[in-house]
């Protein structure tokens, strides 16, 4: 009975204290009882997101102080730096972007080609079957008319045309020929031009023979150069002046563009003569020049040791000298002054061919002081065992020479101590040596 009395007035107690709160509480007002409840209810508010905060704000300031350190060590704005890492991952996304879209195309077009290869060719075969067909039916029906229009066309082929004047003096007995320019020339280099001169030489002896200087790149040179033949006026009726046109090339053959003929029968030397002609094509495989054949070497002259190097490379499209339809060829070489033969030397012997190669060379020591004065003679020869070695061609190099020789010996003394090659077409020898006579 006792310990229920106890508990009944505990009880009384706590209640008459949570009264007595409750009665301070709203005496003090509504204030105090907003304020209680806040204070009661904070605690459980606040303490989710004080966690979440407490994580995020850990990995920006983490993040902020590595790239403070960083930016700090590359003397740099933090601004800077995170600029450039964001630049940097917008280029390797575009790489990828790229590799990726790449990949797919060659996909798309492997499927391409595999699935339509077989059709197109298939319509290019019957497309190239009906065209030969309407080809041949075409052929067929107007085969004499192509025939006739190509060989109109070749005779409407234009070379270009010369300008010349000749002139005849009955005191002296002289011809003088003066080539003064062509016009329209081919272009038969690979930049569109011609590197063109003229040979000026009477038929048919062909003995004395004039060049013109070579005029580069130019379809329309004006030469204006004059060239006198001793020709007695009995004897003049019977020659033919010739024109040729060349284009010059320093490691092939010279090309001739083409030629005038003047049959001086046809021609009043009583009175000077000037017009234009006409170039025609050369006869015959090569023209009229090309009989002999062609030689090809090098001139190397070193002043200082007085020293003159000439290497004999090759020869082509020589004339057949024995039975066979071949020859026998090699090169003999003089050095020549004065009329006398200072030193001579010969190549190896090349057995059944008309298009020999040797690469040798040879050696003379001549000073510097004489390098003007003596003549270089080479001459192409077709040995025979049992008879005598006949000459086939030859040509002739030094200060009295011509033309290309002429060029060619200049051009090794213009540039001392390198080789200069060219190319050379053979003459035949009394031609050659009619060179070395002159003064």
């Amino acid at each position: 009975m006792r310990l229920e009395r106890s508990a009944a007035d505990a009880e009384s107690s706590s209640t008459e204290t949570v009264s007595a709160a409750e009665t301070e509480m709203l005496s003090e007002g509504p204030e105090a009882t907003m304020a209680v409840t806040e204070a009661s209810a904070e605690p459980e508010v606040e303490e989710v997101p004080a966690t979440t905060m407490s994580t995020g704000e850990k990995l920006q300031e983490e993040m902020m102080e590595t790239a403070g350190k960083l930016a700090e060590k590359m003397g740099m704005p933090v601004e800077g730096l995170i600029a450039i890492l964001v630049g940097v991952g917008i280029v390797i996304l575009a790489i990828c972007f790229c590799c990726i879209r790449r990949c797919f195309k060659k996909r798309r077009t492997k499927k391409g080609k595999d699935g339509k290869g077989a059709d197109m060719k298939s319509v290019q075969l019957l497309g190239s079957a009906y065209k030969d067909k309407a080809d041949m039916e075409e052929l067929t029906e107007n085969a004499e008319d192509m025939a006739e229009e190509g060989e109109s066309k070749k005779s409407e082929e234009k070379l270009g045309r010369l300008n010349f004047k000749l002139e005849y003096d009955f005191n002296s007995n002289s011809l003088s020929v003066t080539a003064i320019q062509c016009e329209e020339l081919p272009a038969l280099d690979m930049g569109g031009t011609s590197d063109p001169y003229v040979k000026v030489y009477l038929l048919p002896d062909k003995k004395k023979k004039f060049e013109t200087k070579v005029h580069r790149k130019t379809l329309n040179p004006v030469f204006n150069e004059t060239f006198t033949f001793k020709v007695p006026y009995a004897d003049i009726m019977s020659k033919t002046l010739v024109f040729g046109i060349y284009d010059f090339d320093r490691f092939s053959k010279h090309d001739q563009i083409g030629e005038v003929k003047i049959p001086l029968c046809q021609v009043d030397l009583a009175q000077t003569i000037e017009e234009w002609r006409d170039l025609v094509s050369v006869e015959g495989d090569g023209g009229q020049e090309n009989k002999l054949g062609d030689i090809c070497f090098s001139l190397r002259y070193v002043p200082t040791a007085g020293k003159l190097t000439v290497v004999i490379l090759e020869a082509k499209n020589l004339k057949k000298m024995d039975v066979g339809g071949l020859s026998d060829p090699y090169v003999k070489i003089c050095l020549i002054q004065n009329g006398k033969r200072l030193k001579k030397k010969k190549t190896s012997i090349k057995k059944c061919t008309l298009n020999p190669y040797y690469n040798e060379s040879f050696s003379f020591e001549i000073p510097f002081e004489q390098i003007q004065k003596v003549n270089l003679q080479v001459t192409v020869v077709d040995y025979d065992r049992i008879g005598t070695s006949e000459p086939i061609g030859r040509c002739v190099l030094g200060m009295n020479a011509s033309g290309t020789e002429l060029r060619h010996w200049s051009d090794m003394l213009a540039s001392p101590r390198r080789p200069i090659a060219q190319w050379h077409t053979l003459k035949d020898p009394e031609e050659a040596d009619a060179i070395l006579t002159q003064k």
